[in-house]
């Protein structure tokens, strides 16, 4: 494994769990997994041909990182019982964008 992409798994624990600290250290465990379950959106990869691609940008192109999802990922946000989640999915997102970016650079 490439040291980016081996960063960028890291970085999809380590930020969910840096925020759940932050933020709600009362119950750091309970909103940490909640942000972790975002990963389950990455199950869109395996509608793709080839299921994995190194060099393929998943912002965009699978159906879980599009723009209308992160718009529900955005709405998610504002109700209280679905903060946490909507918190993990829009991590997950930038973690992705930020990953997209460093692929093109």
């Amino acid at each position: 494994m490439e040291p980016r992409a081996a960063i960028h798994l890291l970085l999809h624990v380590a930020v969910p769990a840096l925020l759940a600290w932050t933020l709600y250290r009362d119950r750091f465990w309970k909103a940490f997994m909640l942000m972790q379950l975002a990963w389950l959106i990455d199950l869109d990869h395996l509608l793709a041909d080839p299921v994995y691609a190194p060099g393929r940008c998943s912002i965009g192109f699978h159906p879980l990182h599009t723009a209308p999802a992160i718009g529900v990922y955005t709405v998610l946000t504002l109700p209280r019982r679905t903060r946490i989640v909507g918190i993990g999915l829009l991590i997950h997102i930038g973690l992705d964008a930020i990953d997209c970016l460093l692929m093109h650079a």
